[in-house]
């Protein structure tokens, strides 16, 4: 039937060429040739979308504005051999709709960013847009730079060169363009969720990007007004900020309702404790009017932190959370956990690196522990800080249990000592350790950016004894002889940890409360300037 039909196609092409060669009438010929067409078409159906290397360099020699997505858009098309994406029996398929619905939601990502081709791709999906529609094979090919542009910006971020500069150095996760799309591709329920490519905290801060700017749409993030005289509010007292403070709680979620009181009962001190939990501060009932500034922070500011922290989560390699054995450091949070078998066996609070002398972000393995260390001084302590010391007493090295050792100097074990009695080694070229402290007393301060860049932990001992705790031959009484302070003991380890140190200033934790940690390094800001820039 189809050879029948097909030889009435060319007979009618070739009475009418004949007669429009007699009446020599182009617009005639170009009229026969498309009905001609559409004949073929509607016997054969529609010839495939055409790709290849020329038709995607003119494509972008069209669309000047796309230029930076032609290497990517081409490495898809290679490893599909060129075939249509997008297309299947003629129809653009159900992933081309999903992803123009995310691509036009981008500021649910946290991101404030357009595809420079928006009115062409509405043209696509748009019934009603004014722009023409573009042809097949245009379509094609925008679809797929939409495709790599909304997996740049959620799936991978900002680039690895910048992401060094700003001094991170936590490993990326291994993907590409090409793996990504076909899981999309497979499933494309995937772009709402997909916790194999991306970690499990970028969703959990995306729902609650949502809430805030919810919060900003419903006007309720009202200042809250202090008194200058008054330098902090306890229990019992009673003002107008205890019912302001009251709203603000009841808004964030600390409190289920408001009662508009202004009295600080005992609802409100349960609201206050879940709320200072929440921000880093230490867990009692006292509000200093520091605290109610930090309050007043407008809520952009607190949209703007999970924002760079979901940015900040397109960095890291999902399979994290997947390792049986692993320490994290958060370095805002002035906080250690670490996990054992996908459970939370130890937090430890933590002392940092001051603002001169910012901890690193990065990872490594810890591969031995020392009980009862040395402290070998860094040259910088010894010719800024010790050198006129010395000076001024010649005994001070020994008064301070000091000794010069291979023209260096450290400081003997013992309880003074500011390794403490146990530190964990891990390579980097950072010079970093973590380690025990003596000032126990420090780690109850809110701000703890303290110390020369390494990491001093609250619970060293403990967890020296998780570590080596299916290591028979190290007791807890072992452990606890070799920290008394009178000899420096090394442990190599039979299995090396994992250790990552990062920065995140907002976190959701197990149980689904959001965290708001202090900017200590003033991070957030500039991460915010470059995204904004991509």
């Amino acid at each position: 039937m189809r050879k029948y039909l097909l030889s009435i196609v060319v007979i009618v092409c070739g009475v009418s060429v004949t007669t429009i060669y007699h009446n020599r009438n182009e617009n005639l010929t170009a009229k026969v040739f498309s009905i001609a067409k559409n004949i073929q078409e509607y016997i054969f159906g529609k010839p495939e979308i055409t790709v290849n290397k020329a038709i995607i360099t003119g494509f972008f020699a069209k669309y000047p504005e796309l230029k930076k997505y032609q290497s990517d858009v081409s490495a898809v098309y290679k490893k599909r051999n060129y075939k249509s994406i997008w297309y299947e029996d003629q129809r653009i398929i159900e992933l081309a709709g999903i992803l123009y619905a995310k691509v036009s939601q981008m500021e649910q990502e946290g991101i404030d960013s357009n595809f420079p081709c928006q009115d062409k791709i509405d043209g696509i999906f748009d019934t009603k847009s004014l722009t023409a529609n573009p042809s097949e094979t245009d379509t094609e090919l925008l679809l797929s730079s939409v495709y790599v542009f909304y997996a740049k910006k959620v799936y991978f971020g900002i680039d690895s060169e910048k992401i060094r500069e700003i001094g991170w150095f936590l490993p990326r996760k291994n993907n590409s363009y090409e793996n990504l799309l076909d899981s999309f591709l497979a499933d494309p329920s995937l772009l709402n969720q997909n916790d194999k490519n991306m970690l499990g905290q970028y969703y959990k801060l995306r729902d609650f990007l949502k809430t805030y700017r919810q919060i900003e749409k419903n006007g309720t993030w009202n200042h809250i007004a202090t008194d200058s005289a008054v330098k902090l509010y306890k229990p019992s007292d009673s003002s107008k900020t205890i019912g302001q403070i009251r709203q603000r709680l009841t808004v964030i979620g600390d409190l289920k309702q408001d009662s508009k009181n202004n009295v600080y009962d005992n609802e409100l001190m349960a609201g206050v404790l879940k709320y200072k939990k929440r921000n880093g501060y230490q867990p009692n009932y006292l509000i200093t009017n520091w605290q109610v500034q930090r309050m007043n922070l407008p809520i952009k500011k607190y949209i703007q932190a999970i924002a760079v922290n979901m940015e900040r989560c397109r960095w890291m390699d999902p399979d994290l959370t997947n390792a049986n054995e692993v320490i994290f450091i958060n370095i805002p949070a002035f906080q250690l956990v670490y996990t054992k078998d996908g459970t939370k066996a130890l937090e430890s609070s933590l002392l940092v690196g001051k603002n001169i002398s910012e901890t690193a972000v990065f990872s490594s393995y810890v591969t031995s522990i020392v009980f009862s260390p040395y402290w070998n001084i860094p040259q910088s302590i010894v010719e800024n800080e010790l050198a006129q010391a010395v000076f001024g007493d010649k005994n001070y090295l020994e008064k301070h249990n000091m000794e010069s050792n291979n023209g260096r100097v450290r400081q003997k074990p013992g309880g003074k000592n500011p390794m403490g009695l146990v530190k964990f080694m891990f390579p980097n070229p950072n010079d970093i350790y973590l380690h025990d402290s003596p000032s126990k007393s420090l780690f109850e301060f809110n701000y703890r950016a303290l110390s020369h860049g390494c990491i001093n932990m609250q619970k060293g001992r403990e967890l020296a004894q998780l570590l080596l705790k299916n290591d028979p031959e190290w007791s807890v009484e072992r452990i606890a002889d070799a920290m008394k302070g009178e000899k420096e003991t090394t442990y190599i380890m039979k299995n090396k940890v994992p250790i990552y140190i990062g920065y995140f200033t907002t976190w959701v934790d197990d149980k689904g409360d959001i965290h708001f940690y202090e900017d200590i390094y003033d991070k957030d800001e500039k991460l915010a300037s470059l995204v904004a820039e991509e």
